[in-house]
């Protein structure tokens, strides 16, 4: 059997309590008010955060816009796709 070291371990344990993202993609279909009220309506965010929110997928092609454990996070990106937004799950950067 083979050793496996204790940094590699430690990585291991890392990388299992690492939280996940719901990631908020921009689509050439929906508008910019159109997606802060998504975020307003299901996330429940102010409207300025919404703004916020909207103006960085908008801006940056993308915005992070929920983090935890990865069934909630992917119940949010089902939810964001029932809404006609273009949403992916990823791990949370390091």
């Amino acid at each position: 059997m083979p050793q496996i070291d204790e940094s590699t371990r430690v990585r291991e344990a890392i990388s299992l309590d690492r939280p996940w993202v719901t990631v908020v993609w921009d689509d050439p279909v929906n508008l910019m008010s159109y997606v802060a009220y998504v975020f307003r309506s299901y996330f429940g965010v102010t409207a300025a955060e919404a703004e916020r929110l909207m103006l960085q997928v908008h801006n940056n092609g993308r915005a992070i816009v929920a983090t935890g454990d990865r069934e909630s996070m992917e119940r949010h990106v089902e939810a964001m796709h029932g809404y006609g937004l273009w949403a992916t799950l990823d791990r949370a950067e390091e």
